[in-house]
Order: structure tokens, then sequence, then C-alpha cells
């Protein structure tokens, strides 16, 4: 295989935007991030972050790739609808009884998940009983890691919406 060539899809005209509220381990966040870069998709960062964003601090972490990320900050998630007003709302908790892979996903969309401690406040589950998805698990775990999930969901929803349907092979300009 030649080096530098890597497997590439078209992104979305209509990105999928990630959002996360209240993320607390910053780990996760990076990894999430990193998606996001990957996949060509908006990352909505909700609410009090349990670490720092700036220059600095990303530049310590060694996330080489987080000027790549379309990032956005809000201070709540009423701000996020306000700002984002297209965008349908998938909320996803592991006490779930609704899959994600059968939500009617479309590009735009928003995949929105909850600090990593505890989720997302149950009474925004149970004002969008409708809206609210999780990922189906085959062993006796209590939940998934959130840079897993984000994952698995955007990934999961990407192949619905055929995206990763036609892929090429592209000259790697950017790094590992």
């Amino acid at each position: 295989m030649p080096r530098g060539t890597k497997l590439r899809a078209v992104p979305l005209e209509s990105p999928l935007r990630v959002v996360l509220v209240e993320p607390e381990i910053p780990p996760n966040t990076g990894s999430v991030a990193r998606t996001c870069a990957a996949t060509g998709s908006a990352l909505h960062l909700v609410g009090k972050l349990g670490f720092r964003i700036d220059e600095q601090a990303v530049r310590r972490a060694g996330l080489d790739y987080w000027p790549l990320v379309d990032l956005h900050r809000h201070e709540s998630l009423d701000e996020f609808a306000t700002e984002q007003p297209g965008a349908r709302w998938h909320l996803l908790a592991s006490g779930a009884t609704r899959s994600i892979f059968d939500a009617d996903i479309r590009p735009g969309d928003a995949l929105i998940f909850g600090k990593e401690s505890v989720g997302l406040d149950p009474t925004l589950l149970d004002a969008h009983p409708d809206r609210v998805f999780g990922i189906p698990t085959m062993g006796p775990v209590r939940s998934l890691n959130l840079s897993n999930a984000v994952a698995i969901t955007l990934y999961g929803a990407l192949a619905k919406l055929g995206a990763l349907d036609e892929t090429f092979l592209a000259d790697d300009a950017v790094g590992s």
C-alpha cells in the first residue's frame, strides 16, 4: 500500500452536528474532536466544560488536528437551539429503549450526548421522549465510553445516510 494515501469519502453537504453537553474528561473530548475532524462533522460544546480548550491547553495535549475541527461553543442547549434552528435533535442515553440505528437521521441533524458521569438531564429526556435513543450492547456493561459512543453513533449515521458508500484514495496532506 502506498505510504501517504488515505481512504476518504466525500463530506456531507450539510454535516451532522455532534453536541457534547458539559463534557468532563479532556481525552474523551479530544477523541470526539478528532472523530469530528475525520468525518467533517461540526462539534458543539455546551455548558460548563471540565477542562480548558484554549490554544495553550490544546497544544500541550498534542492535539495537532484541533484546527481542523469545526468547533462551536454554547452556554446552554437553549442557545444551541437558537443558533442551530434547523438541527433535529437525537438525544443519546444509556437507558433508552430505542436504538439509534432505527432513528430517522438526516444531514444537519444533532447527535446530543451528556456528560460522562450522569449523561443528559432526565428532564430533557422526559421532555423529548420521541427523540431519545441508545446504542444496543450485547454484554452486561452499564454504558459505553463517551468517545466510543460518539464514534459508533456518528459512523452509523454516516453509513445510513450513504455518505460512506463511495470512497477514494487521496494523498494525506495533514498527517495521521
